[in-house]
């Protein structure tokens, strides 16, 4: 199970991705169709903007939140994800 939390950082982590893949100083060795790829994606993915008004309106499937998982929640959440595929 995903927590808006953890949406809202993966797309933003896959924007940092693509941002990077850009660049040939941080990625030498990316073809150049995959740079290409990774414009195209970020040609139209949603910028800050966008994804705070999707957070607002929508919070059970975005949660802006400027820090990181607490850990303490994060081994929790883990393992009730680990209990819960033991179970399936």
């Amino acid at each position: 199970m995903t927590i808006p939390d953890e949406r809202y950082r993966a797309i933003i982590w896959a924007r940092d991705l693509c941002r990077e893949l850009l660049d040939p100083k941080q990625t030498p060795r990316v073809p150049k169709s995959i740079r290409q790829q990774a414009y195209s994606v970020l040609r139209h993915f949603p910028d800050e903007y966008y994804l705070s008004m999707l957070a607002e309106a929508r919070p059970d499937i975005l949660e802006r939140k400027g820090e990181p998982l607490d850990p303490l929640y994060k081994m929790v959440k883990q393992y009730g994800l680990q209990k819960q595929k033991e179970n399936e």
